[in-house]
């Protein structure tokens, strides 16, 4: 395969290019930020990209791909809905739309959220976001396209959030993520878990279009 990542310098983008860069049955990985990974390997090619709405300048550098996964998000906290709404539908949307025009026979995954609302009419903020931007995906025509809905992530192998206060957390609970994994699957998962689900969806399909935690972990 040859693939597409979106937010490759993410705590979930980092955990799913580690596993692209390492998976034999990969050929080539694009990265598509607006910053450098800081990455090196002969698969890898970045493009550093500003406006996130509009890719007609860089079109000739997106076709001839297999899939596309789309890690890009942020958090809600402190945004009203119309800045939440431009930063997770409108650019996630755009990129899509135009993978969609170019690749028509790639599968995309998208990486939403645990209690995700795809009835768009819920109480949450982000979570009616997040529905409406699944169900406008799924309408794309892809070849296939699955929405990814993680709880917590661990992050493995050098993984790290570029929140601040986020990554504090992670240090300060380390030692008790093992048993919560254990104790918890339907709720916990890790960066290498979620780069491994996505690739084999990608490669074989899935029966259900939205996985959840319990999907995610057992791929």
């Amino acid at each position: 395969m040859r693939v597409i990542i979106f937010g490759a310098t993410g705590m979930v983008g980092q955990g799913v290019l580690r596993e692209c860069l390492i998976d034999p049955g990969i050929e080539s990985v694009l990265a598509i930020g607006r910053s450098p990974t800081g990455v090196r390997s002969a698969k890898l090619t970045e493009i550093t990209h500003g406006d996130f709405t509009d890719y007609s300048a860089i079109e000739a550098q997106l076709t001839g791909y297999d899939a596309c996964f789309f890690c890009l998000g942020v958090s809600s906290i402190g945004l009203s809905e119309e800045r939440y709404r431009h930063l997770t539908y409108d650019i996630t949307l755009a990129a899509a739309t135009t993978l969609a025009r170019l690749n028509p026979q790639m599968t995309l995954t998208y990486v939403t959220g645990l209690r995700t609302d795809s009835t768009e009419q819920g109480s949450r903020m982000w979570a009616r976001v997040k529905g409406k931007t699944e169900n406008d995906l799924l309408k794309l025509p892809f070849k296939a396209a699955y929405m990814f809905r993680p709880g917590a992530i661990q992050p493995l192998h050098g993984v790290r959030s570029k929140t601040a206060w986020v990554q504090a957390i992670y240090t300060v609970t380390w030692p008790l993520w093992p048993v919560l994994r254990r104790i918890s699957p339907s709720l916990v998962t890790s960066t290498e878990q979620m780069g491994r689900a996505m690739i084999h969806v990608a490669r074989e399909g899935y029966p259900r279009k939205v996985l959840e935690m319990e999907d995610i972990n057992s791929v």
